[in-house]
């Protein structure tokens, strides 16, 4: 296990800059290198506690994701820092690693203690750590994950995980979310960042979770990535017109 960092009384966010180190790429041809977004001079900047991206499937979000999260220490396949409990034989296709070593940062300061959550691999990393036993680090016996629903499990997941100062990857978490257990995921979103000591980067095509006031949304494009209002975002707009007339829009995309 890592070890336990000293709190810092400082706010989020705590990763400040992102950008590609052209001398860490052999070869713009590979993946992940090839994405259209990754192309020219990369850089992102984070400037406020939590920062959500949106884009369609194929644009590149998990990887940029992978890579931040390879970048601070944790298994890109998912979990924490010292936690390596996901099977990597089958993750042949990440190249968050790759991305992390290419990737230069400023920090103010460096934590890099917090969780990369992956609806795909929660089960795994649960498992992992109910058969450890390991114990809350907050007082209490050790957590019984998989004795939840999956939705339950999720958020209990995250609430046993989110309250100490650190930096916290989401990649579609409303994957395990019925609707309701997302406005659940938006309180807790609240109280991580009224706590001050939590910096959240998350990947969501939920217009629900996009709506965190105070959030930087960005939307990631072949050219790159953009802040964008939750408004003018193809989710939110595809989820208006199915609730002003959900007969009508049903039958009028099984019509196309």
């Amino acid at each position: 296990m890592a070890r336990k960092q000293r709190e810092i009384r400082l706010r989020a966010p705590y990763l400040k800059r992102l950008w590609l180190d052209p001398a860490k790429i052999a070869d713009r041809s590979e993946y992940p290198f090839c994405l259209p977004f990754l192309q020219d001079a990369f850089e992102l900047s984070f400037t406020s506690a939590i920062t959500i991206v949106v884009g369609e499937n194929g644009t590149g979000k998990s990887t940029l994701l992978e890579g931040i999260a390879a970048l601070a220490g944790y298994d890109e396949a998912g979990g924490g820092k010292g936690y390596m409990p996901v099977n990597h034989a089958r993750a042949v296709e990440r190249m968050g690693g790759a991305l992390g070593a290419a990737f230069r940062a400023s920090w103010l300061p460096k934590i890099t203690q917090g969780w990369f959550f992956r609806a795909e691999s929660f089960f795994s990393v649960a498992r992992y750590l109910d058969e450890a036993a390991l114990d809350d680090p907050f007082g209490g016996p050790p957590p019984d994950f998989l004795s939840h629903s999956h939705g339950e499990g999720f958020l209990r997941f995250f609430e046993e995980r989110c309250r100490r100062q650190g930096l916290y990857i989401f990649d579609e978490p409303e994957s395990a979310l019925s609707p309701a257990r997302q406005i659940e995921f938006l309180k807790l979103m609240r109280r991580m960042d009224e706590a001050g000591h939590c910096q959240v980067l998350m990947a969501t095509h939920s217009p629900v979770l996009m709506a965190y006031p105070g959030a930087t949304l960005l939307r990631l494009t072949k050219s790159g990535l953009e802040p964008v209002r939750v408004q003018d975002t193809d989710h939110f707009k595809a989820l208006r017109e199915f609730c002003a007339d959900p007969d009508g829009f049903v039958h009028a995309v099984l019509s196309e």
